[in-house]
């Protein structure tokens, strides 16, 4: 069974915890694939400097603002898509980031997307491999996750983690005032959680011409 719409319209810090454990289910043409989930991440529009909406609504972040239960998909450093489920209520602009997981059903699907990765654990192991690993790109953007059945993205029951298993701190690579919300949440000691990296300005480059 998918999760309802209600559950995703709760503030972003209840349901980001309340995800580990869920079932993350992509139905690619070649097959099923599903994921439990075991690390993600909570972003809190325009209250938290470290989310895409903090600046207000664009083309680029429209979905964030809802309804709650969508996919958010966006694509980073010209390379990678990253998943997100949009949180309530309408018009807040609130999501998780869906940073890893285990795979469950479809292995070998997963692994031919990610011919790099050295073990299971690894598939997807990080928001980008996530999205790789499930085949996850912005013609997703906008999925309802509640559907269940045939739908392309769905995230369902599962079983979520005992509460002394779940852990947080600061997120993966936020810098300025929101670097330390403490908005990660992860199981703890599971093998497919990814490492945690502080932010790290990136250099810019100097022109020579």
């Amino acid at each position: 069974m998918p999760l309802t719409h209600d559950f995703f319209d709760r503030p972003v810090v209840d349901v980001a915890p309340d995800l580990l454990g869920r079932i993350l289910r992509r139905n690619t043409p070649d097959g099923p694939i599903e994921l439990r989930l075991t690390e993600v991440e909570a972003y809190d529009g325009d209250t938290d400097p470290g989310s895409h909406a903090y600046r207000g609504r664009t083309a680029r972040n429209a979905t964030m603002f809802g309804p709650p239960g969508r996919a958010y998909v966006y694509f980073i450093y010209g390379m990678w898509f990253s998943l997100n489920a949009v949180c309530g209520p309408e018009d807040k602009a609130s999501g998780v980031l869906l940073r890893a997981g285990e795979i469950l059903t479809g292995a070998p699907l997963a692994a031919a997307r990610r011919p790099k990765a050295r073990s299971a654990n690894e598939l997807a192991k990080g928001p980008a491999r996530l999205a790789t690993a499930l085949d996850i790109d912005r013609t997703l953007d906008g999925t309802d996750l509640c559907t269940g059945g045939t739908a392309p993205l769905s995230v369902l029951h599962g079983r979520p983690p005992a509460r002394e298993l779940v852990r947080n701190g600061p997120r993966t690579g936020v810098g300025g005032d929101g670097a330390d919300h403490p908005w990660r949440y992860w199981i703890a000691d599971d093998p497919t959680v990814s490492p945690y990296r502080p932010h790290t300005p990136r250099r810019r480059t100097t022109s020579t011409t």
